[in-house]
């Protein structure tokens, strides 16, 4: 019998990021990731519309990842998420993805959210918590969810316990107008912001998230996305993509906030030459560091696990076969 499998692309304001699994007995297991950061979003909130090099990088890469995804014996799914929702350009693009034989989506940020938190409730690392948040920082949004859920330590993840998690418990649910490319066309356009840029933009992503949790609501915390997944990297001067070193480990609240200083005074050059930071990703990890900080204080959670599953790994239950 030929095995089933699946692809999904994330079509984000900042990369494009591809998953392709295959269905076994315990969900779903990965045979091909990749990641590329296109900057579809770059210009939106300055200019209210999709660049033509972000809207030429990302069709350029989309087109590779549905030739990637098919080589590999999956159908591929892409779907867009804030830039999408929000640039007036937004249809231009996704005609000419269509026209080109990569069509793209549109998912909302509450669907963005409950996918990313699905992602973590369903991994074998996390299932066990009685409570999980989630923190995805974005190129123009952030998702922060909390679901109430707990299974027997006896249980093993496997089709029919599937079934069992996919009836989150939402405690809460926000898809916040911050994210790292936002930030940096606007509070933080300087390469090496200073302390009173930082003071400003801190207050700006509070007043965007506007809620705090009470202490121990938060539960096991779990920061999906490249700024985790990059700063641990960095912290361990991983310089070839390991998903194995990376998921799971944990990020304190003091080592995001000391990597927000560190990587802030340097420049978009210098960010480039630190060991382990992803291509690309120079213009804005100092920002998503101070996104995730103010994320955690509003959880009011001392630390976070690290995933590198996001809202692509729940969807693959949702696509077409």
């Amino acid at each position: 019998m030929r095995s089933v499998r699946r692809a999904v692309i994330d079509v984000g304001s900042n990369s494009l990021l591809v998953v392709v699994a295959e269905r076994g007995r315990d969900g779903w297991t990965p045979v091909l990731e990749t990641s590329e950061v296109t900057a579809l979003g770059e210009q939106v909130k300055s200019t209210g519309s999709l660049g033509g090099d972000g809207m030429r990088r990302t069709l350029k890469a989309l087109a590779s990842a549905f030739e990637a995804a098919r080589a590999a014996g999956a159908e591929p799914h892409a779907f867009g998420t804030m830039a999408l929702r929000t640039a007036d350009n937004a249809p231009e693009f996704r005609a000419l993805a269509e026209a080109q034989g990569t069509p793209v989506g549109v998912i909302s940020g509450d669907e963005e959210a409950e996918l990313g938190l699905r992602a973590a409730v369903e991994d074998p690392l996390f299932r066990n918590s009685v409570l999980i948040s989630i923190v995805d920082v974005g190129g123009h949004s952030t998702e922060v969810a909390t679901s109430a859920h707990q299974l027997a330590p006896s249980t093993r993840l496997t089709p029919s316990t599937r079934g069992v998690l996919r009836e989150l418990k939402l405690v809460f649910r926000r898809s916040s107008a911050v994210g790292t490319l936002s930030l940096r066309e606007g509070e933080l356009s300087k390469e090496s912001p200073g302390p009173a840029e930082l003071f400003r933009a801190s207050a700006l992503i509070d007043d965007r998230f506007s809620f705090a949790y009470l202490p121990d609501k938060a539960g096991v915390t779990v920061a999906l996305g490249a700024t985790a997944t990059n700063l641990v990297t960095i912290r361990d001067a991983i310089t070839e993509w390991d998903p194995k070193r990376v998921h799971g480990a944990t990020l304190t609240f003091e080592e995001i906030s000391g990597s927000v200083r560190r990587l802030s005074a340097m420049t978009d050059a210098e960010r480039a030459a630190v060991p382990g930071l992803e291509r690309g990703r120079e213009r804005t990890i100092h920002i998503g560091a101070l996104i995730l900080e103010r994320a955690l204080y509003a959880l009011r959670v001392e630390e976070c696990r690290v995933s590198v599953k996001g809202w692509r790994h729940a969807m693959l239950d949702r696509v077409a076969r």
